[in-house]
């Protein structure tokens, strides 16, 4: 299960883009992914669609990373940390929330 999750605040460790921070549009779990707001970008070129469905030319976009380039974003003090996992109890119910593992803030 993956620790990272949809617009969760994240910085990537590796590759071209490493120090950026972003976050999180889309997690793919089947390959272990995850798409970062302003990171990977690519362009595609694409071909006018029949009927004017789209215009065609260059896109650029975010295309996915392997999930463990990346890191949670501690609120705190705005650096990558590891995520863990606790139960709390609030009102008589027993709920599992995530918190960042170097400051112990919760994570929303």
């Amino acid at each position: 299960m993956a620790k990272i999750k949809k617009d969760d605040f994240v910085q990537v460790l590796t590759g071209k883009d490493k120090g950026k921070q972003g976050k999180v549009l889309q997690v793919i779990p089947k390959t272990d992914r995850v798409v970062v707001e302003g990171v990977n970008r690519v362009k595609r070129h694409l071909r006018a669609g029949q009927f004017g469905q789209n215009e065609g030319g260059i896109v650029e976009s975010e295309a996915p990373i392997h999930i463990s380039n990346v890191a949670v974003v501690d609120p705190d003090t705005e650096k990558p940390t590891r995520v863990g996992y606790r139960f709390e109890e609030v009102d008589g119910d027993v709920k599992k929330v995530r918190y960042a593992k170097a400051s112990g803030k919760e994570l929303s």
